[in-house]
């Protein structure tokens, strides 16, 4: 069975040495600190990634351009870095972390970017493995790299630049996925301005998770908490933003798994916005 979304600590563990697991914890206060936790003990067999050595690329575009704190890495960089780990176009892989998905969500949907569907985020991370009578190690796995890098396939995901989105505001839905202190301009501690693009809508990425238990909300209930926020819109007319085009994967694995499928990703998102004075800035709700 392929697993595409999520996948429980149960159905990990019986799937046995089969997936490749990558870790992807990270604290953006303290860049080292998820890596650091990773070596402290770890899922066995997890690898780790980094945010930004492997799953972003150069602040700075070829022009000089701000691209945002996390853009995408080129595809053929990170075609290399599968590679690395031994992913194919044949390997289930399970992205975990230890912030609820909110960096695993980020790989998911960077798999999926390269074109790669078996692909899951274990649902609750690292808590929900060890809840489950999974043991950690600080045991290090080394990968067999692929013999090639991640060949090009077409694209599961869809992204948008700062001007298509410019161009298309008010013509579908823009779904932000900050906290709303931050969404309505009231702090701002990342980014050189505070606010939202204009016309966005405020949808918290940890409102996806279940508050006691640290998982996924039931598909159904995303689905009914997602819908009016599409109002009249499909699914593949929303686009998805953040501060820096992580935690909007979030909500686009959340309504993934709701059956809500092909919305579209700003990978700049406010920090890239923000950065530019002649683009507009809203504030408040």
């Amino acid at each position: 069975m392929s697993f595409t979304t999520l996948i429980t600590a149960d159905q990990l563990r019986a799937a046995g040495s089969g997936p490749v697991i990558v870790d992807t914890s990270f604290d953006l206060a303290d860049t080292n600190a998820g890596e650091a936790s990773w070596r402290e003990g770890h899922v066995p067999g997890s690898l780790y990634l980094h945010l930004e050595r492997d799953l972003s690329g150069p602040k700075t575009g070829p022009n000089g351009e701000f691209r945002g704190r996390h853009p995408l890495p080129e595809r053929s960089v990170f075609a290399a870095t599968l590679a690395r780990c031994g992913i194919t176009p044949r390997t289930q892989v399970v992205a975990l972390d230890r912030q609820g998905a909110m960096y695993a969500a980020r790989l998911w949907w960077m798999l999926r970017w390269m074109g790669h569907a078996e692909v899951a985020v274990l649902d609750g991370g690292v808590a929900a493995w060890t809840a489950a009578g999974g043991a950690l190690t600080t045991a290090t796995t080394q990968p067999t790299p692929a013999a090639a890098p991640y060949p090009e396939r077409a694209s599961l995901a869809r992204t948008v630049s700062a001007d298509e989105l410019a161009a298309r505001l008010g013509h579908g839905p823009l779904l932000d996925a900050r906290a709303g202190e931050r969404f309505r301009g009231e702090v701002e501690p990342l980014d050189s301005a505070a606010g939202h693009i204009p016309g966005a809508l405020n949808r918290f990425f940890k409102d996806n998770l279940d508050a006691a238990t640290g998982r996924f909300k039931p598909a159904a209930q995303l689905r009914a908490e997602f819908t009016p926020l599409l109002g009249t819109h499909r699914p593949a007319d929303a686009v998805h933003q953040c501060g820096s085009g992580v935690t909007a994967c979030h909500n686009l694995l959340a309504m993934e798994h709701a059956g809500l499928t092909g919305s579209v990703l700003y990978p700049g998102s406010w920090s890239e916005w923000s950065s530019d004075p002649s683009r507009p800035v809203a504030q408040g709700a």
